[in-house]
């Protein structure tokens, strides 16, 4: 997975990046399908902003976050995501019987 991370209002640090890595790692152990992910870190006032757009097979997932703390931001919108990629897969592999299935041997799959 190729990760592009942005700075609006901040510098992104080598901590601020290796934070990234490590938690869009558990992603990864999730649904090994995403393509890219784009993170822009932003800051606005007091108010941290984590936002991300992971690109899997055929959908786009988005999610955003906003927190004091830019890590406690990070940490939920990697929540948020994990919940979406879970939800895609699921919907992905599902066990619905198709219709080619039942026109083959008559009896649901």
């Amino acid at each position: 997975m190729q990760i592009n991370l942005t700075g609006h209002h901040i510098d992104v640090t080598e901590a601020l990046k290796g934070y990234v890595d490590t938690k869009f790692e558990r992603l990864a152990r999730h649904f090994d399908h995403v393509i890219n992910a784009h993170v822009i870190l932003s800051v606005e006032k007091l108010s941290k902003k984590a936002e991300a757009t992971l690109n899997v097979n055929g959908n786009k997932l988005f999610a955003d976050s906003v927190h004091e703390d830019m890590y406690a931001a990070i940490d939920t919108l990697i929540d948020k995501l994990d919940r979406q990629i879970l939800r895609h897969k699921e919907k992905k592999s599902s066990h619905r019987p198709t219709a080619a299935g039942i026109a083959k041997t008559g009896e649901p799959e």
